[in-house]
């Protein structure tokens, strides 16, 4: 059966008391008054809302959740989707709350705080198509020129500690892995941690920016008229590749092509330290271990076992092994490479 590392139940929980009529209370009070409609969107971090107004269009409605994010962060967040919107980057920003002063667009009700945005819709991005990947890198690297310009100073670094390290302790501290799965794990977990700290000193010294930070195509909306991107709930600082990395897959001479497309467009708007190339399979290994000791932190929230069945049994234990081994034998290969 799957572990569960903090026993509580879902009564508990702080979203068990963010019931619906707590959601148009909160976005009344800040000059949003739904009709009574709600539909909740697919976001397991935050609860996500698609509200239906008296007056004027569908906006999303997005409740952070509690005690992740400081105000200061959550600040940087908006001022940065704003920065990029003021810049006509196709980035979807929070809007401003008619009820709260001029620019105010964070509010807090009933001990959620929230933001409101405008409605877009899309489709995901045909990464097959080189076109595709050039448009993207293109926006990538306007993001991204907008990004170096300052940085943050209350959001995150993305690093082997904050990514790697912290996760590693936080799930040896809470006994998360199985007995019988636990020797194998920690062995290909530490391996593949030295790894990614070698190809970090290979790289040498690799600027930070201000990243979107999860650019996976979950958080790409594809139009007629092109992309645009949404959630930056994930920016923080780090290295540019952490943008592009996740628009490649495949074997070694796949992904290869599809760097070579997303550069040709962001080396438009931006310039790319190649030196970056390699720290994608570090990165990829990082996101891996980040994303196990996510799922064991949120697992008293009552949406996550029924979304994740499989998480905390052996079997997917086992299965992390199997990804960390390929992580290390991959970190050996160099992307830049023919």
């Amino acid at each position: 059966m799957p572990i569960a590392p903090i026993s509580r139940s879902a009564s508990d929980h702080p979203y068990s008391h963010l019931t619906p009529d707590v959601v148009l209370d909160a976005l009344d009070i800040a000059g949003l008054r739904g009709d009574g409609r709600l539909i909740q969107l697919n976001s397991y971090e935050n609860r996500v809302f698609q509200v239906f107004l008296e007056d004027g269009d569908p906006i999303v409605a997005k409740f952070y959740r509690p005690a992740r994010w400081t105000d200061a962060q959550i600040h940087e967040e908006h001022t940065f989707a704003l920065e990029l919107a003021q810049s006509e980057i196709p980035v979807v920003a929070p809007l401003s709350l008619p009820a709260m002063p001029a620019g105010t667009t964070l509010a807090e009700h009933a001990g959620f705080r929230f933001a409101a945005y405008p409605r877009r819709g899309g489709r995901a991005p045909e990464l097959e198509d080189p076109e595709t990947l050039e448009w993207l890198g293109r926006f990538l690297g306007r993001i991204h020129a907008i990004g170096q310009r300052s940085a943050f100073t209350s959001r995150p670094t993305l690093d082997l500690r904050s990514f790697g390290e912290d996760a590693r302790d936080w799930l040896a501290a809470h006994d998360c892995v199985p007995p019988d799965v636990r020797p194998a794990w920690d062995d290909a977990l530490q391996r593949a941690l030295d790894g990614v700290a070698r190809c970090f000193a290979a790289a040498g010294p690799v600027r930070h920016l201000r990243l979107h930070g999860d650019c996976h195509l979950g958080n790409i909306l594809w139009t007629p008229s092109g992309p645009h991107f949404v959630d930056l709930d994930d920016a923080r600082m780090g290295p540019a590749v952490q943008d592009l990395w996740m628009l490649l897959s495949g074997h070694h001479g796949a992904m290869q092509r599809q760097l070579a497309c997303v550069l040709e467009g962001y080396e438009q708007f931006a310039s790319f330290n190649r030196h970056e190339l390699q720290l994608i399979e570090a990165l990829r290994t990082l996101r891996i271990v980040h994303h196990s000791a996510w799922l064991a932190r949120r697992w008293s929230d009552p949406a996550f076992p029924p979304a994740f069945p499989w998480f905390g049994t052996s079997a997917y234990w086992s299965e992390q092994v199997v990804r960390l081994r390929e992580q290390i034998e991959a970190m050996q290969e160099d992307l830049s490479a023919p």
